[in-house]
């Protein structure tokens, strides 16, 4: 039986130039590295995050898995998707998968685990 499978990191970076401290929002840049670990041709079509700030204030984001864009993964090929979140605290988290469906029409998720959203100067 094929296994449709897929791993994910992340890399996020602060974005000083989209925080808005007037306003109490603070903005961080993500990538998430998407790689086909299967051995199935997988298509991500959607996308789920779970954001949550440091007082708990969640917010929920459902979407196409890129705007504009469903890309198809063979086996052993990666995707970079990159964007952004704003919360409300210097400090927060972040959590979701993307929906995926093989060639077979078998829909799974890649999941991506928590993972924290921080301004450097916030940890010290």
């Amino acid at each position: 039986m094929p296994n449709p499978s897929f791993s994910c990191s992340v890399a996020v970076q602060a974005l000083p130039e989209q925080t808005h401290l007037e306003q109490g929002l603070y903005a961080f840049s993500y990538t998430v590295t998407i790689e086909n670990t299967g051995d199935v041709l997988a298509q991500l079509i959607g996308r789920h995050w779970e954001i949550t700030d440091a007082r708990g204030q969640v917010q929920v984001v459902d979407g196409l898995a890129v705007v504009g864009h469903q890309p198809v993964l063979a086996p052993g090929q990666s995707f970079q998707y990159s964007s952004w979140a704003q919360i409300g605290t210097p400090q927060g988290s972040m959590c979701g998968r993307f929906l995926c469906v093989t060639e077979g029409c078998e829909i799974f998720h890649a999941e991506v685990a928590e993972f924290l959203l921080a301004d450097s100067a916030s940890l010290h």
